[in-house]
């Protein structure tokens, strides 16, 4: 199998350079060995670990989760119900999150039904709003 270039491995998986070059640095993915030149050379397995961590991302785990992810992949010990067990936490923080930004959304469509758009931003409702809640 041939190694792949930085470009080469992003382009296959998907994700910018600079992703890689970060992931890198969070220990996500290992540091490749590099050539007499100093490019690094990914080996091709590189690309499955990236789109593992970009689909694990969207689906809202934290660069820390997917490092635990990652590592429950190559514990002996792991069990399928262990990684169930982080989905499931995972849901639960997601359903709170739902939860969160509606309240957010009903207190927006409050202020944004107090506006009367008239006057200057000095007699906007929802900055003077805005200002009250600081207070408090």
């Amino acid at each position: 199998m041939k190694a792949l270039s930085t470009g080469q491995a992003a382009r296959g998986a998907e994700v910018g350079i600079e992703t890689m070059r970060f992931y890198e640095r969070q220990g996500l993915i290992e540091e490749p060995p590099r050539t007499e030149s100093g490019y690094r050379q990914y080996p091709p397995q590189v690309i499955a670990r990236l789109r593992f961590i970009k689909r694990a991302k969207e689906l809202g785990f934290s660069l820390k989760e997917i490092r635990e992810l990652l590592s429950l992949r190559v514990d002996a010990v792991t069990t399928c119900l262990d990684v169930r067990e982080r989905a499931e936490a995972k849901i639960t923080e997601v359903q709170e999150k739902i939860r969160t930004l509606r309240k957010m959304k009903r207190s927006l469509e409050k202020l944004v039904a107090t506006c009367n758009e008239s006057g200057s931003e000095r007699e906007c409702s929802i900055l003077e709003t805005l200002y009250a809640e600081e207070d408090k």
